[in-house]
């Protein structure tokens, strides 16, 4: 099915359940998840969007999934949660731009993924002071994160990581995640114990 070009601008933020700092982006997913396997929470307020001629403006959506081991094995897990403001046409086109349907980066993960858990729509909020942020979807998902410092003690800005080839951009701001909660499509998940992996980034996506 052809799609029309779309593109979507604005803010990511992701918190896993590997420990700090999460080896799979350090080793092209060979890597065997801090616990075997691993759950991520990816949340995106778009900031600019569209789908052809439909305004994305404004709308934010977040992407669940898990690993049950290496995630170069394949075999993920991925449903998608888009803002509950979304009217149905945003919301299809929100879910196929975050499923890898319309192309773009996430379409490279398409091969990985054995499972979709479908979709699901919720008040999405994203808080963002700088150095500390948050996304919750209502009910269904709450993450938070602090900014990973460096050894200056005056430093304003987090450390980052550069040439990842992440989906969602490649160039990350390095966090520590505060709390990961999730109840949704299948998946369960609660941590505080502060010892989780995060990241966050500008991101621009097209296709």
């Amino acid at each position: 099915m052809a799609h029309p070009s779309w593109s979507i601008n604005g803010r990511y933020y992701e918190t896993c359940s590997c420990d700090f700092l999460c080896p799979c982006i350090l080793t092209q997913m060979a890597a065997k998840p801090s616990r075997g396997s691993c759950t991520f929470a990816m949340g995106f307020t778009i900031e600019r969007g569209s789908f052809g001629d439909l305004s994305l403006d404004g709308l934010g959506f977040m992407v669940l999934g898990y690993t049950p081991e290496e995630m170069s094995k394949g075999n993920w897990s991925v449903g998608v949660i888009v803002d509950e403001r979304a009217t149905a046409q945003q919301r299809d086109a929100i879910a196929t731009i975050a499923s890898g349907a319309a192309g773009g980066p996430m379409a490279v993960l398409g091969p990985m993924v054995g499972t979709m858990l479908g979709l699901e729509s919720a008040p999405i909020r994203f808080t963002d002071e700088g150095n500390s942020w948050a996304v919750t979807a209502g009910r269904l998902v709450d993450i938070a994160a602090s900014a990973a410092m460096g050894l200056n003690p005056e430093a304003s800005r987090p450390l980052q990581l550069s040439g990842t080839g992440h989906p969602a951009a490649d160039t990350v701001s390095l966090a520590h995640a505060t709390r990961s909660h999730a109840t949704a499509l299948g998946l369960s998940w609660n941590d505080a114990s502060g010892r989780n992996s995060a990241q966050y980034a500008p991101f621009s996506w097209a296709g």
